[in-house]
């Protein structure tokens, strides 16, 4: 006889351990799954740590069946994210789950719980732990490995969300995938696109410069300005704190080229920013790091693949932002002309763009002529608690 689910707050150092390495099980095999370096993962997930959780309040649950793990989901509270957009939700995030639909409805419902004790008036997710962050199900786009800091999930993630009463579509999130071999000089849209942003670069007095890595503090700093800025009410959107701004400098610095990070400006002030970061996924899928297995040699095979025989063909191109007046003057054209010359003359095959809302036709119409087409989609599922849609069932 099966034994029947019980999902348990995380709360011993041995539930942590449980709840930490349970994706390397889930995934096992899995040939499109990356995993990450195992203390980058036990520092995202530290409340000590982590600086997401300063203004953050939640719990981790592990789902059980006997002495066997089936899942995990965190439930969480962002009151930054409350307060800047002015709503009164909660979340639920790392949430890993067999397919199991009763070990599924037992983890979603146990956050929703959580969430609507805190008096919110509905969950979303999946989102670990914010927009800035990984975040979104994977629903189409499965043949294909992830880029860097993009979730990936096994494709009966959908049934089973949408098998739990109240759970709704909230917002998808499209990836482009971009080529770049063999495409420069044989397309004629594109050296038009070049010729024409050319041009117009010159009569606005429109300049593009590249990343400054001596003075890379500041330049995060000026990127954290024009980010928040330029994001301001865009759904999901919650800015980035100082010590955030300081996490990101120290994890994504390790892995910047400055040749792919962009500042533009029009008369000499800071307008606007786009930040390309080679896909170290290519690289982890071959180190396969994991619990037990010394860091040290992950790391070792991560820089073998990257510096000495180098595998990395594709560039993510991660955080991009326009301040508002000067948007509608060809700035992003600009921005993505330079960042297209650039990974070409770098020897990239292929680029990705992400994530664009489905609601921001803007930004489609913009990366739609760079030789591009949606290739995944993740989306955003919201559980309202206001009308009762969100109650459990826990009728005999």
């Amino acid at each position: 006889m099966t034994d029947s689910v019980a999902v348990r707050k995380v709360e011993t150092k041995a539930d942590f351990e449980a709840f930490l390495k349970f994706p390397w099980t889930l995934y096992q095999g899995d040939p499109y799954w990356v995993p990450p370096l195992v203390s980058m993962q036990r520092h995202k997930l530290d409340k000590r740590k982590n600086p997401t959780w300063q203004h953050m309040e939640g719990d981790y649950f592990v789902a059980w069946r006997g002495q066997q793990p089936v899942g995990t989901i965190a439930a969480f509270v962002n009151h930054r994210y409350n307060e800047y957009q002015e709503e009164n939700i909660g979340f639920f995030g790392l949430f890993e789950v067999y397919d199991d639909q009763e070990a599924a409805t037992a983890l979603l419902d146990t956050a929703t719980e959580y969430v609507r004790a805190k008096g919110c008036d509905a969950i979303r997710g999946p989102a670990s732990f914010s927009t800035n962050e990984e975040c979104g199900l994977l629903i189409e786009g499965f043949d294909d490995p992830p880029v860097i800091l993009v979730p990936y999930n096994y494709p009966y993630y959908q049934a089973l969300i949408e098998g739990v009463p109240g759970f709704e579509k909230a917002m998808d999130l499209y990836s482009y995938h971009i080529t770049l071999k063999g495409v420069t000089d044989a397309s004629e849209r594109l050296q038009k696109l070049f010729r024409v942003t050319g041009r117009n670069n010159e009569r606005r007095r429109i300049t593009i410069s590249p990343l400054n890595v001596k003075n890379i503090k500041r330049e995060f700093e000026m990127l954290r300005a024009i980010y928040n800025k330029a994001w301001g009410r865009n759904w999901g959107f919650v800015p980035f704190s100082d010590v955030e701004l300081d996490e990101l400098v120290k994890e994504l610095g390790k892995f910047v080229d400055p040749r792919t990070a962009f500042f533009a400006s029009v008369d000499g002030k800071p307008a606007a920013f786009l930040f390309g970061i080679p896909d170290m996924n290519r690289v982890l899928r071959l180190a396969y790091p994991r619990p037990g297995k010394p860091e040290i040699i992950s790391l070792l095979q991560v820089l073998w693949h990257w510096k000495i025989r180098p595998k990395i063909d594709r560039i993510r191109i991660m955080l991009m932002g326009v301040q508002e007046e000067f948007r509608g003057i060809g700035i992003e054209s600009a921005l993505f002309v330079d960042l297209y010359k650039v990974a070409v003359a770098l020897n990239y095959q292929t680029a990705e763009g992400g994530w664009v809302l489905e609601t921001n036709l803007a930004m489609q119409r913009l990366v739609e002529p760079l030789n591009a087409h949606i290739y995944k989609r993740h989306r955003f599922y919201e559980r309202s608690l206001i009308d009762g849609t969100g109650a459990p069932d826990t009728s005999a």
